[in-house]
Parts: structure tokens; sequence; C-alpha cells
């Protein structure tokens, strides 16, 4: 079967980390450790960028964080080196001298000892002439590093269980169907209402002793989904909704370089104790009835805490459970308080897609026949949707709070209130306020400062989640509703920066207080909680030990199914005495039944 491009990257990563190390599951503990696999992978890593890589108080990496090295660190391409050995070359005889190659590595770039210097000419000074031949060491180095790739590549192919080692931990979230296995027959397949957990033997034949299987452990969890999951959920709606206070707040998912899914978070107060009625659903942009934005299909929740804004400790009340079409939904009733607000989604359709080279950029500006410049039609559609986005709460006007989480996101940094007053004397406002048409004139602006250059207005873009197409691929908008039945309640965002952290609480909490834990047989202070919802399944594992484990996760078997990790076989490291989210796993066609068949199994440590 031919592989992706992204699966040929992968697998690239995992021979060269394996060349080193016995597993991708073994963390590099040293610069040098992460100089030797980046070397294995055809890479010439600079001093400079290891020190980048490795900042001062870094202890560890994983696999994953070389993954992500390695796509920013090039391959040393043969022309380049030549071009650098010509340049010294001051004869052009093709050659160059002991003296001159010193003279070269002990004062220029990073210096080399005359010891290393001495340990380079020797190897590779090929004809043993005291001179080197760069254009056969070229070759020869080019021809090196080949082999090396391929020997590690094939050693992987070969050794299947190097294969199943190695399946690293992946948090790119870009969805992947599990479907990698022949269909069950249907006698096999039962329909569930409730997680069944059983304990199974390992069908694969096996000549260590039995003693040496159990200690693998596995667990499977099986559950069928039944089609159709969009339907009207249970939760009606209040017949007096219409007079409730109620508040709209927009907001938007971004999917970062890392995996990380990122949001604002929201500050609620209410006055005194009062009935709730929470929805969220995504935000459609598309002015076109038959073909909505692309993300509509991603599962959004709120998550309702207690909490201070500067902690990571927070207290989970609520989330929104039931589900009615696109929307998600919660009802009961709120004590007077502070609360926060956290957007979630399980990251399973909020696809990743790179920023690849695509045949044609789109044009940001243009000049008119008079020479001024002026924004494309479709730069401009790109920056109403932005408008839209950051307008939270949908006044169709910017305020410097609302404009200042923009410049958040793009820029870093914050518009204070004298540059604000520029901005209202210069771009269009009304009440103060920036309008959609001052927005598209700030833009217009920046452009002329930078006489028409987009790269500043392509950073812009790129931070929002667009493409070089101007398509929002790496974005996701929504907006929630938030009802009060007798007192009017007030919604302010906020920045937090342990927001991250207290929603990953946050759902920790709303799996384990729902789901019921089942141990590993053998391994009784680990635990997996699996949490069956109306559209998603999701699944925590706990050590209560004192000692790190690893568990491996096989969805193989799984039908329909789309998951937050990036592999259908991966592994877990979850430390002594704590818990942690394994994966969310959603329909691939919701208009079909999906099956979730997980077996997880504790990896000996070595």
């Amino acid at each position: 079967m031919q592989r992706s491009e992204e699966e040929r990257f992968y697998m690239t990563c995992r021979a060269a980390y394996l060349s080193v190390f016995r597993s991708s599951l073994v963390n590099m503990t040293s610069k040098d450790q992460l100089c030797s696999v980046l070397q294995q992978a055809g890479r010439n890593p600079s001093q400079k960028a290891l020190d980048k890589y490795w900042p001062p108080g870094t202890k560890k990496l994983n696999f994953d964080d070389f993954c992500e090295i390695l796509k920013k660190e090039k391959t040393a391409e043969p022309d380049q080196l030549m071009r650098i050995f010509k340049k010294f070359d001051t004869n052009c005889d093709g050659y160059i001298s002991h003296d001159e190659l010193s003279r070269i590595l002990t004062s220029s770039g990073e210096k080399m000892s005359p010891k290393e210097v001495d340990e380079v000419f020797s190897l590779a000074d090929v004809n043993k002439d005291g001179k080197l031949d760069y254009a056969e060491f070229c070759r020869l180095l080019e021809s090196t590093v080949e082999q090396c790739q391929t020997a590690a590549l094939e050693k992987l192919e070969a050794d299947a269980k190097l294969k199943r080692q190695n399946f690293g931990n992946q948090l790119d979230n870009s969805p992947q169907s599990l479907e990698s296995q022949p269909e069950l027959p249907a006698s096999e397949i039962q329909p569930r209402t409730e997680p069944e957990t059983t304990q199974r033997k390992d069908s694969r034949s096996s000549s260590r002793p039995s003693s040496a299987r159990s200690r693998r452990s596995p667990l499977s969890t099986a559950i069928t989904m039944g089609s159709g999951s969009t339907k009207s959920g249970r939760l009606a709606e209040p017949k007096s909704l219409q007079d409730w206070h109620h508040t709209l707040m927009r907001g938007c998912f971004y999917l970062e370089e890392d995996g990380t899914i990122v949001s604002l978070q929201y500050r609620l107060i209410i006055p005194e104790t009062t009935s709730i009625y929470l929805t969220i659903r995504p935000l459609n942009l598309s002015p076109i009835p038959d073909k909505p934005s692309p993300w509509m299909c991603v599962d959004t929740a709120l998550y309702v805490v207690t909490g201070n804004e500067t902690k990571e400790d927070s207290n989970l009340v609520c989330f929104t459970e039931l589900r009615d079409k696109e929307r998600f939904l919660w009802r009961g009733e709120l004590n007077a308080g502070s609360y926060l607000l956290l957007p979630f989604t399980t990251g399973c359709r909020l696809m990743k897609r790179t920023r690849k080279t695509t045949t044609k950029t789109a044009q940001l500006v243009n000049r008119t026949q008079s020479g001024e410049l002026e924004l494309t039609k479709e730069f401009k559609a790109a920056l109403s949707d932005i408008f839209e986005v950051i307008d939270l709460d949908g006044s169709g006007l910017l305020s410097l709070e609302e404009y200042n989480f923009f410049e958040q996101r793009t820029s870093g940094e914050k518009c204070d209130e004298d540059a604000w007053a520029i901005c209202k004397e210069n771009f269009d406002t009304r009440k103060n306020e920036l309008t959609r048409q001052g927005f598209l004139e700030l833009n217009l602006m920046e452009a002329n400062d930078r006489e028409g250059d987009p790269r500043d207005l392509w950073l812009t873009l790129e931070a929002m989640g667009y493409n070089r197409s101007l398509e929002m691929v790496e974005g996701k908008c929504s907006f929630f509703v938030f009802y009060c039945e007798d007192v009017k309640a007030t919604l302010q965002a906020v920045h937090l920066d342990s927001g991250i952290k207290m929603l990953n609480s946050a759902v920790q909490r709303s799996i384990t207080s729902k789901a019921e834990a089942r141990s590993l047989k053998g391994h009784e202070n680990v635990l997996v909680y699996t949490y069956k919802g109306e559209s998603r399944i999701s699944s925590v594992i706990a050590n209560k030990s004192n000692q790190k484990v690893t568990v491996h996760i096989n969805n193989e078997q799984s039908k329909n199914c789309v998951s937050s990790r990036a592999m259908s076989v991966f592994a877990v490291e979850v430390p002594a005495r704590t818990k942690m989210v394994c994966q969310h796993v959603m329909a691939l066609n919701e208009q079909q039944e999906w099956t979730y068949n997980c077996v997880e199994t504790i990896i000996p440590s070595l």
C-alpha cells in the first residue's frame, strides 16, 4: 500500500529515532542525543540550532518533540556544501589543504579546536594525500547519509517487534479513520448501550509462557453507536425562554503547530441563584445557504468551572453534554458567584492541514491605474470573516477590548488608549468602536505602510488559521448563548495563561465522574475510564501507582471512527499518581453506525 507524504515522514522519523534508541518511547536526555538522531535523519544542525531546540533547563525531549524539530530542520544539500567549499578553494583546483581547512574551521562560524580539525581531516582525506578532494567528500557524505537512512528503514520494516513498539505519543489532532482492519462479521458486533469491557487473551500465537503474556494485561472496550446521532436531543427549551435574560458570545478554536487547541475563556458573574439554559454551536460564516462553513460538523462544548484566573486549580460545575443537531446544551441552576466558561472541542474534526505551497497563492493587494493600493475582493472577504470572529458580542462593532484579543493573537501586543484614539480619528467608527469598514481601512493602511509587501498581512492571516489560498483551515468559529431566567448575568472574555490546564482538568473530571473505572488485569492501580456521550467516546487513564506506566492503545478494530489522535495505534506514558486523557473518538460518518473497539495494554518496562 502506498504511503502518504505524512506517513513517509513519520516513518523516516521513527527509523532515525530507532537507530539511536531501542524504542520511540525512550526520551532524549541530552543535546548530544538530539544531535545524533537529527544526523541519522540526514540533518546537520548547527550548535545555535541545537541550543534553540534544547534551551537551558531542558531535561528531556520525547519522540513527538523530535518529529516537530525535524520538520523545521532542512536537509543538508550537497550542492550547498559544494558551493561553500568552492568559496574557500583559493586555487580553484578542487582541493583544500589541511592548512586551509584549519584556518576556516578555527576562525569562522562555530569555531573548532585544532584537534577537532585533525579528526575531521583524517576522515575526509579519503586519498590520504594531505589534501581534501571536496567533490569526492560531498559524494561520500551524501552516500553515507542515504545508506544510514535506508538501513534504518529496512530494519524498521523487517522487525515486527520494533514496528509494534514504534508508536510515539503524537498529539496532532488531525482526524484519522481507525478503519484499518477488515470488518468483523456481523455476529461479532453486538449493539450495546453501555460500555462493555472484557478481559481477552492475546489471540496471536506466541512462544512466550503465559506468565509473560499476562504482564501485557490487555483490556478490551467495545461500544457500538447508532447512526443519526444528530437528531434532536432530550432537553427541551423552556417554554418562556424568549423572556429570559440572554447574552451571546462568539469565539474561535485555533490549532497550534504542536497540536494544541486554544481559545478564549470567559468570566461569568451571576448576582443571585437562578435557572440557566446554556447552548453552544458552530458559527456559520458562509453567505451561501446551501454551502455552510466547513467547520459546521466540528463538535463543541462549554465547561463551567469555579476557580481563580491565575491558578490551575478549578472545580467542575457542569458542561454542555446533551445534543440537538449542531447545538450542545445544558440546563440547570447556578448559585450566585463567579464562574469561568471554557470552550472545548475534541479536535476529532478540527482538521489540521499543513500550509503547503498551493498552485496559486491568493493575491492580497492590487494597484489601481492611479498607482494607489487597494485590497483584493478575496482578501476583503477573509477580513470580513475575521471581523465576524473577533466581534465577540455580535454587535457589528469592535471595542478596544475585542480588537486587543485580535492583536494578542496576531502580534502578541496590545493597543493602548492613545493608539486607539488615533484609530478612531483615521478609520470609520461608530459609538467609539471600529466598524467593519474601519477594520478594512486599518488593514489597507498596513499594506500602504509596507508599500504593498504582503508578508506582514500573511502573518496575520496565518495566525487566524488561514492558508495561502485564503481558506480557514486551522481555526473553527463558534458561539454560545447564556440564558438566565431571573437575573441579568455579566459575561466577559478573558485570556487565561492557565486556561488549557484548567480545561484539561475539567475534561478529565467530567469523564471520571460519569464513567466506571476498570483496572488492567494484574495492575489494579492502573485504571481506564471510558465515557460514552451522545456523540463521542472519551477515555482517561489513571495511574495510582508510584511508578510511571506506558499503556499501548490499539484502535485498529474500530469501524467508521475518527480520533483526536493521529494514529490508530499509539502509546500513552502516564506519570506516577496522575490522570491523563487518552483519546476522544467520534463517528466518521454520522449517518452510519460506528463501533469503538479499543484494547489497552501495559508495556512492561525494560
